[in-house]
């Protein structure tokens, strides 16, 4: 049973000066978390960066707000916590909806 309307989400992704590498490795990483609380990556694209671009774009679905919460809290993407914050620099998080 769904806890709501389901969740379209658009994040886009800056690393840190140097951390290009280190950011896809460490989204490869948190992203395997996504199907364990019912989500699904629809799509990951990875950019150069420059001039101000964001280093990775992704769009993912969560069935409703429940499971994009647990996804968030889930002890294992919590542990990354320092890894993430070593390599990325800025993150925008947006809802949006397929055509």
């Amino acid at each position: 049973m769904s806890n709501g309307p389901e969740i379209l989400l658009c994040c886009l992704l800056w690393a840190r000066d140097g951390e290009a590498a280190g950011l896809t490795a460490y989204e490869d990483r948190v992203l395997t978390l996504v199907p364990r609380h019912g989500g699904e990556v629809i799509q990951r694209a990875v950019g150069d960066g420059a001039e101000g671009r964001p280093h990775e774009v992704q769009l993912y679905r969560f069935p409703d707000a429940a499971a994009l919460d647990a996804y968030v809290t889930d002890p294992d993407r919590v542990a990354l916590a320092s890894d993430r914050d070593r390599v990325v620099a800025r993150t925008e998080l947006f809802p949006v909806a397929l055509r």
